[in-house]
């Protein structure tokens, strides 16, 4: 079974960073699409950024800029860069793997079929 397991998240003041992280095991990010996703209080989990298998990578429009997708494919972790921090960004945090594409990821969670639990990032102002 796959598991995924993030860390990193914590409370920030207004335009701070964070970079948080996610470990798998049982499996290699290489060769698949991954991605994170944030889920706030009362709305649905939206797609943050993904990474393919060739590093290519995709953001939603409300964190271009700020926040950067990457992996690390010898230490098997996902990455998420996090700067520019507003109180919006305040969620919880998901990594996941799509266990079907490769090159073409879709930012949609219906496309990802792994999940961790999920590491909270607080944007005070």
């Amino acid at each position: 079974q796959v598991q995924l397991v993030e860390s990193g998240g914590g409370s920030v003041q207004v335009g701070g960073s964070l970079r948080l992280s996610c470990a798998a095991s049982r499996y290699t990010y290489s060769n698949v699409c991954m991605g994170w996703f944030r889920q706030a209080p009362g709305k649905e989990r939206e797609g943050v950024a993904t990474i393919n298998r060739d590093g290519v990578t995709r953001y939603a429009d409300s964190v271009k800029g700020r926040f950067t997708i990457s992996k690390d494919n010898a230490k098997n972790t996902l990455y998420l860069q996090m700067n520019s921090l507003k109180p919006e960004d305040t969620a919880m945090y998901y990594c996941a793997a799509d266990a079907v594409r490769a090159s073409t990821c879709i930012l949609a969670r219906y496309a990802f079929s792994y999940w961790g639990q999920g590491t909270q990032v607080t944007v005070s102002s």
